[in-house]
């Protein structure tokens, strides 16, 4: 006898849904019997309008395997759309019990070139974007638990490998997607009481982000497995949106092809207690021996 589809019952609702990682991530947790609000602003990549409904698109997709899904095409950065997109996922289905963060976009240019403008963008798209969903979602669960319905909820955030080393030409996206990483472990403290595990990915794969950027690394092959296939991240995402995952929480995974790895973040290395003020040369020479006996930070993207 068959397991029961891991997400069966569950409603999810999925930022960013319309193309690459969303996209797979709606298909994949379809496939494993949740009810899907499927998120997507319908912008081209540098966040400009675009002509088509992709979330429309991808809900009738997973309706026309069997599937049961909505679309949503409001902006999740502002408060509204934000509201607007739990407020659905209620009045559809009655209920939600699982927040995939995945929306963003791109506007890379080295720092000394890099207007207010694409910063503020980046930002907002990006980290306001997670917040403010997460926002009115954790305020549903808080108010589910005092009323004496302790939700099994989760919330998967979207950050990168640029959020944790660095990449060059993307000060914006990487300040972003850092930001994103110390916001999952705040939520995971916080709403921890309301039966809600907050976790982030930060994954590798062939986006409409990556495609261009990463053209020779991000190119299917012809043959053989296609590491860069957006669809090998999901399965981990289901996952950690599912009930199965319950005590794992406040954690990043890096995932690309068929790895994952748990990234372990700032902790305390070498260290001196002198017990009394430093002078700067004592400091300096100090900083140095610590250095000596550190171990090596990872080689920002890029860098050469």
């Amino acid at each position: 006898m068959s397991a029961p589809p891991l997400c069966e019952g569950r409603v999810v609702i999925i930022t960013g849904a319309g193309r690459g990682l969303g996209r797979a991530h709606a298909l994949a947790y379809a496939a494993e019997g949740a009810r899907l609000v499927v998120n997507d602003l319908g912008v081209g990549l540098d966040g400009t309008p675009a002509a088509d409904s992709p979330a429309r698109q991808v809900a009738e997709e997973i309706r026309a395997a069997g599937g049961e899904a909505v679309a949503h095409g409001g902006d999740i950065a502002t408060t509204e759309g934000a509201a607007s997109l739990v407020r659905v996922a209620l009045e559809t289905y009655g209920r939600l019990d699982t927040l995939v963060n995945n929306a963003g976009f791109l506007r890379d240019r080295m720092l000394v070139n890099l207007g207010e403008d694409d910063w503020d963008a980046v930002m907002r798209v990006h980290l306001k974007g997670h917040f403010l969903p997460l926002r009115q979602a954790a305020a549903h669960w808080r108010a589910e638990a005092r009323a004496g319905r302790v939700p099994d909820a989760r919330v998967v955030n979207t950050s990168s490998g640029a959020g944790l080393l660095g990449s060059v030409g993307q000060g914006n996206y990487s300040a972003a997607k850092a930001g994103i990483v110390a916001l999952t472990l705040v939520a995971a403290a916080e709403t921890a009481r309301y039966g809600v595990q907050v976790n982030a990915i930060a994954p590798a794969a062939r986006t409409r982000m990556t495609e261009r950027a990463f053209a020779d690394t991000m190119a299917a092959p012809a043959e053989g497995f296609d590491v860069m296939d957006p669809g090998n991240v999901s399965p981990l995402v289901v996952w950690l949106g599912s009930a199965a995952s319950a005590g794992v929480t406040g954690r990043v995974f890096e995932t690309e092809g068929g790895r994952i790895t748990v990234m372990e973040g700032w902790r305390p290395g070498p260290s001196v207690d002198k017990g009394a003020r430093w002078t700067p040369a004592e400091a300096g020479e100090t900083a140095r021996g610590l250095l000596a006996r550190a171990d090596t930070p990872g080689t920002v993207y890029g860098a050469r």
